[in-house]
């Protein structure tokens, strides 16, 4: 059975919606991940990751239903390309729903996003990064980015780390190809924003003090960002799609277009 009326995206939107993990194991209804996603949960070694990586995943499908008008379970999202062997891989989509939207999910202790819009995304969104991860991966950034980091100090180095790190991480996952490509070959800083990879709108997203997020899509000019943070009770009811449908935005922010500019490169809240 179809779920209700299909959301839509405006033209220059990207919704964003903000999901919550699940108080008990026995809210996340896993019936409705498929074979590899329930493997993929299975191989996480602490029962807390294993939730969190089911519930993202479930939330993702609910998410899509709203613009689908599919039932969660019944999606088949896999990754774009076809390895010719029986397996697929790179960036994941809607399969066999042409016109279907792009979307990216991320998920970081305790918080999962889902970033959908028309043209090709990817999002991401981390845990404020201790120093010691911003130092043991700076010798591993591009030249400039380095150089950036480097006139910083303390705090303001630490989170200006976490901002460009989510920013490179949903460029790669926009691209489709994750860390395989190596993190030091794009520059992704705040100021010399016009050398940033052309063709990409690529920028931070106001969330919360605990975590940073940044989304990167494709194409050129502003987006309209509009943020939905969904209920744990309406994101596990079992009418979850209908009800989230219902979800209006509480945050609406401006993905700016950056290149040729001086900046740093983010949203603004509107």
């Amino acid at each position: 059975m179809a779920v209700g009326d299909a959301l839509s995206i405006g033209e220059g939107e990207l919704h964003l919606w903000l999901l919550p993990p699940p108080l008990s194991p026995r809210d996340v209804p896993i019936g409705e991940l498929d074979a590899l996603e329930k493997r993929r949960a299975a191989a996480y070694v602490a029962a807390e990751n294993q939730r969190m990586y089911a519930a993202a995943h479930v939330g993702l499908r609910r998410v899509l239903a709203v613009y689908t008008g599919v039932e969660p379970r019944l999606l088949s999202i896999a990754g774009e390309r076809y390895d010719g062997a029986g397996g697929r891989h790179g960036r994941p989509r809607v399969l066999g729903m042409p016109g279907a939207p792009e979307f990216s999910l991320s998920h970081s202790h305790g918080l999962a996003v889902v970033a959908v819009t028309e043209p090709r995304v990817g999002a991401d969104v981390q845990r404020l990064p201790s120093e010691a991860t911003a130092e043991a991966v700076l010798p591993a950034l591009h030249p400039a980015e380095r150089d950036e980091l480097g006139q910083l100090s303390g705090d303001e180095r630490t989170r200006a780390f976490g901002r460009l790190w989510t920013r490179k991480e949903a460029y790669l996952k926009g691209l489709g190809t994750g860390l395989g490509r190596g993190v030091h070959l794009d520059y992704l800083g705040e100021y010399g924003t016009g050398d940033r990879p052309a063709g990409w709108v690529v920028g931070n997203l106001p969330l919360c003090e605990s975590h940073i997020a940044a989304v990167a899509v494709m194409g050129s000019g502003d987006r309209r960002v509009l943020i939905r943070s969904v209920p744990e009770a309406l994101l596990y009811a079992h009418d979850a799609a209908d009800r989230i449908a219902t979800v209006e935005p509480g945050l609406h922010a401006l993905l700016r277009d950056v290149a040729g500019e001086a900046g740093d490169g983010g949203a603004r809240a509107a």
